[in-house]
């Protein structure tokens, strides 16, 4: 026989409680079950003809904190993928978690120099293609290309 509804909370909680362990130096409780690729857990139940597949840090989270607010994301503050603890998850907007990982948008985002040692002031910096760009250096590579275009003007002269 085919399930109609979505599974209760009760069902949810004890799924979890099921598939996942506490790790007691860190406080964080492990999901055991599948996992995606990106290493979050999932939670697969069948109910209205289909396979339904529920993130389950998300489902944790509703479960022990509340819905999350629209347009926001939960971050791990652990940093662990497969953690359910809803004690180590913030809803956050989507910038927030971003930057506060460890992808190269979130390394960029934390230079505070340019390549060449100059500081990222806002009287020093610009932004170019979406990227910062320090305004010492681009003085620099144009007088060094004015005086390049100078002395090849010169030594083509008669």
């Amino acid at each position: 026989m085919c399930r109609l509804a979505p599974p209760t909370a009760e069902e949810l909680r004890a799924y979890i409680d099921e598939h996942a362990v506490p790790e007691p130096m860190s406080g964080c409780v492990l999901w055991i079950g599948y996992r995606n690729r990106k290493g979050y857990g999932l939670i697969q139940s069948w109910w209205g003809g289909r396979v339904h597949s529920l993130i389950a840090h998300r489902v944790a989270y509703s479960l022990g904190r509340g819905s999350i607010p629209d347009g926001r994301q939960l971050d791990h503050l652990c940093r662990v993928r497969s953690c359910v603890n809803p004690h180590h998850l913030e809803a956050v907007t989507c910038r927030v978690n971003v930057l506060r990982g460890v992808g190269v948008t979130a390394q960029l985002a934390r230079t505070t120099h340019c390549i060449r040692g100059h500081e990222f002031t806002p009287e020093n910096t610009y932004v170019r293609q979406g990227m910062r760009a320090c305004r010492v250096c681009k003085y620099s590579r144009s007088r060094r290309s004015r005086l390049r275009l100078k002395l090849a003007g010169r030594s083509l002269a008669p």
